[in-house]
């Protein structure tokens, strides 16, 4: 017995073969000598089904793209341990203050955690399909001089973009938090923060919930923690991984990032790039309850949504699935390739009941490499 999807057509499922012709163009144009699938997560729980969903379907079209263009291609994993760990309110100026993973756990912890629950998967999918991958912390990233130098060409233009990453106030979020020992505060919306740009450095000053005003240093080669709202700390990162011309950077993101990312194109468009410029995409299908609402285990566990009609204890927490993990990775990479090989069962939601359904038994063979 197999298990398949029933979707209807679509206009794109029409211009479209597959899920990775979406890529065709840029991969003929560019001619590029290997692909990167670059993957965010935020490390902020265990995970649940529609992160390992969007895993699998990075190394299923990863391994499509290869045996396609004949392209050497890889997966990295960008592990977000910028997420807040806690939040809290100043009594004093009654602005709100948060705490990073990075900063609450340490980069020690937080590696033993990428460990336990995610590189297993992260294995099995590389092992089965024979593509490798990298796990990078945000924290490792934002040290880069890459995206540091990319940060700082940014903000010199920040007027021209700053009400596509911020439409409802026009002040994107440049957070840094305080670097005093075993700190790391900052205040979630900066209202207090001010950069000041140099010829080759941005001085910035904020406040701190526990030790008051402080100066920060931002260079291209160190100086303190970069951390931005998410719609800008997107354009850095997809503007940083364009700099590789040798390489094409495709961001595989959820179906709920497709509004996101037009701020983002319209920011980038603003700054000066042109559309061929402009990062390459892949948008994952997105996981839904009942009511269409895309599945969102904070609001389940904060009780403020109910357990949506069809779901198991596993879709929340994948470590609970009923049977032996390596036939949890085969189902997954089954569902995978049946998902990319048809633009019309990719390009859509799928309600956590049809995607247990799916996951309940063998679809078909995985594309072999």
């Amino acid at each position: 017995m197999t298990a398949h999807p029933v979707s209807p057509n679509t206009v794109l499922a029409n211009a479209l073969t597959s899920a990775e012709d979406v890529l065709a163009p840029r991969i003929q144009t560019t001619q590029p000598s290997r692909v990167t699938f670059v993957v965010g997560t935020q490390i902020n729980g265990v995970p649940h089904l529609g992160t390992s969903l969007v895993h699998s379907l990075s190394f299923a079209a990863a391994a499509r793209v290869r045996q396609r263009f004949g392209i050497p291609v890889e997966v990295l994993f960008g592990a977000l341990d910028n997420a807040p760990h806690e939040v809290v309110v100043d009594p004093a100026s009654g602005h709100r203050y948060q705490r990073a993973y990075a900063h609450a756990l340490g980069e020690a912890a937080l590696s033993d955690q990428v460990d336990d629950l995610y590189r297993p998967l992260l294995d099995a999918l590389s092992e089965r399909l024979k593509v490798p991958y990298a796990i990078e912390t945000y924290s490792r990233q934002q040290q880069t001089e890459q995206y540091r130098h990319t940060w700082l060409r940014v903000h010199r233009r920040i007027d021209a973009a700053r009400w596509w990453l911020d439409p409802a106030r026009g002040v994107p979020h440049v957070r840094v938090p305080c670097p005093a020992p075993g700190c790391g505060w900052a205040e979630k919306y900066a209202e207090r923060t001010r950069v000041l740009l140099a010829d080759a450095h941005a001085e910035v000053h904020a406040v701190c919930l526990h030790h008051g005003p402080y100066e920060v240093f931002i260079e291209p080669g160190g100086g303190g923690y970069l951390d931005l709202a998410t719609l800008y700390r997107n354009l850095v990162k997809e503007l940083a991984a364009t700099r590789d011309r040798d390489r094409l950077a495709v961001m595989v993101k959820g179906g709920d990032w497709v509004f996101g990312s037009t701020l983002v194109d319209n920011a980038l468009t603003a700054i000066g790039l042109c559309g061929s410029q402009l990062p390459t995409r892949l948008f994952c299908p997105q996981v839904v309850t009942d009511t269409g609402a895309k599945l969102s285990k904070s609001l389940i566990r904060e009780g403020k949504a109910p357990l949506p009609e069809g779901s198991a204890p596993w879709m929340l927490d994948t470590r609970m699935w009923p049977g032996s993990f390596t036939e949890y990775a085969e189902r997954l990479l089954d569902m995978a390739d049946v998902l990319v090989g048809n633009p019309r069962h990719f390009f859509r939601a799928y309600s956590v009941g049809e995607l247990g359904r799916l996951m309940s038994r063998p679809t078909r063979s995985i594309t072999t490499p």
